[in-house]
């Protein structure tokens, strides 16, 4: 039995569910029920029937999804999936920064720890982001964090003057920077080129891409586009998921180095044990639970 067929049976015996992110290896997507970014697989996680949900993600993901079920088994496949963004900030961190500006409102990028989360007012993901920093009140101080190229772009599109942002980014968008996109685009002229926010150097790269899109964004424009060819600045793992919705127009990385080790980390074999062996169970304490709930709540209603 090949481990596909092994996985579908085991995922039916365990009556579980297995969520994928859109970076995840190509055939950990083709196996999975759901595909999509953080946000869309924060609301599948929400509607789950199923008692287990098998998470193919990194483990900011894994938590968020026990959070909001908090009575259901959720499993990450390999602990070895975390997440850089994620690392560059801890909870004290977080408490010193408020404790300098207080009074403002902590908006927080999903790729987050459990810890800091329970620290935040507001929950984002890219897809939001900017819709959840322009429901405050213009007056409102925010604090945006983690990754200060998401945080510098919505503050570009929003004017906020009274956005003040953490100095953390994603290494893999870090790295997609004005020279990359300058070869990329003598390499593929006349290409479309779209881009994740989280790009690096953003006020210099993101003004000379055709669409800034989060990666659910980029899923929807893939469906949609007739164009030949599309620069894609953003993790490699996409094109996997592009490629399949539209087999007319090429889809090409950016840049081909653009890879998250993190998201590779999960493999079938991987899948296939944690579903077998119950491995690895994701728990978060309820007390941190119950504070980041309120802010993911408010991510997910956005």
């Amino acid at each position: 039995m090949s481990l596909e067929a092994e996985i579908l049976r085991r995922k039916e015996e365990r009556h579980a569910l297995l969520l994928a992110h859109n970076y995840q290896r190509p055939e950990v997507q083709d196996i999975a029920d759901y595909v999509g970014d953080s946000l869309y697989l924060s609301r599948k996680a929400m509607e789950a029937s199923e008692p287990v949900i098998c998470f193919a993600g990194v483990r900011f993901m894994a938590e968020t999804a026990k959070i909001l079920n908090p009575a259901k088994t959720v499993l990450l496949p390999d602990l070895k999936a975390g997440c850089g963004l994620a690392d560059s900030i801890t909870a004290e961190q977080l408490r010193q920064w408020k404790s300098e500006h207080p009074g403002a409102v902590v908006v927080s990028y999903i790729n987050t720890s459990a810890e800091v989360k329970a620290e935040s007012d507001y929950c984002c993901t890219s897809s939001n982001a900017l819709k959840v920093v322009a429901s405050l009140p213009p007056a409102q101080e925010v604090l945006f964090l983690p990754d200060m190229f998401l945080g510098e772009w919505v503050r570009s599109r929003t004017g906020r003057t009274n956005l003040h942002l953490w100095t953390g980014d994603c290494p893999v968008h870090a790295k997609l920077r004005p020279e990359t996109l300058q070869a990329a685009r003598a390499a593929h002229p006349g290409a479309e080129v779209i881009a994740h926010p989280e790009c690096g150097c953003g006020t210099q790269v993101l003004p000379q891409v055709d669409r800034v899109l989060s990666t659910d964004g980029m899923v929807r424009f893939a469906e949609e586009t007739r164009a030949k060819e599309v620069l894609v600045a953003t993790e490699v793992g996409i094109l996997h998921r592009m490629r399949r919705l539209n087999t007319t127009t090429q889809f090409l990385a950016l840049s081909e180095g653009a890879v998250c080790p993190f998201m590779k980390e999960i493999d079938l074999q991987d899948v296939l044990d944690s579903l077998t062996l119950n491995r690895y169970v994701i728990d978060v304490p309820a007390d941190v639970a119950g504070r980041a709930r309120r802010a993911l709540d408010r991510m997910v209603a956005t």
